[in-house]
Order: structure tokens, then C-alpha cells, then sequence
């Protein structure tokens, strides 16, 4: 929930614009990423100028950030060579179960401030 109300909070601004939304939250990527991704106008103060400058803005959440970067070493700091057999549909399961730890801290979130 964090991830979309910041997300939210920043497009409300009035300075920024949205160009572009990809929710691999909702629709993750084939090997089990996960993120939101916006590409937004971003103002720019130069000393003569303002300047719209096109970024983008990767939201994710902690358990999100850490499947990311670990498969990131696994894939691309390894040998060039192929990946052995299986590791990809581990590396997915791996995204699969951390994202279900999400879903779980979430709703031990959501319970704890309802009984308040």
C-alpha cells in the first residue's frame, strides 16, 4: 500500500507530470520483478531557466528492493555463460515467496491498526 500512496502523493503534486505508469506489481515481470515505475516531468531551476527534465521514478518496496538485488548479482555478476538448469524458475519461486511475505506484513499491518 505504501508504494502506491507515495506514488499517488507525488503525481498529486502540481509541478510534476506523469508521462508513463508501469505496475510490475500488479502485472510482474516474467522472471518474478516487481516495482512501479513512473516516468515523470520533473522541474529543473537553471540560473537563467526552468527546465521539464523526463525522469524515472522506481517505487518498490524493501522485500521488493532485495529479491531485485540479489537476482541482479546472481544473473549479471556471474560468468556470461548460461544459467545452470532450474535457476530461473528458482529465482522466480524466490520473487513468488517474497512477495507473499509482503502480502503477510501488509496484513499484520492492516490488523494491528484496525484494533487500534
Amino acid at each position: 500500500d505504501d508504494v502506491y500512496l507515495l506514488a499517488d502523493a507525488l503525481l498529486h503534486q502540481d509541478d510534476i507530470t506523469l508521462y508513463a505508469k508501469k505496475d510490475y506489481i500488479q502485472s510482474p515481470k516474467p522472471n518474478g520483478y516487481r516495482s512501479l515505475h513512473l516516468i515523470v516531468g520533473v522541474p529543473i531551476f537553471l540560473h537563467k531557466e526552468k527546465r521539464i527534465m523526463k525522469v524515472e521514478i522506481q517505487l518498490r518496496t524493501i522485500a521488493m528492493d532485495f529479491w531485485a538485488s540479489l537476482e541482479h548479482d546472481l544473473r549479471y555478476k556471474a560468468d556470461k555463460t548460461a544459467l545452470p538448469m532450474g535457476i530461473n524458475e528458482e529465482m522466480l519461486q524466490c520473487a513468488d515467496e517474497i512477495a507473499e511475505i509482503d502480502r503477510k506484513m501488509q496484513d499484520m499491518y492492516r490488523r494491528i491498526q484496525a484494533a487500534e
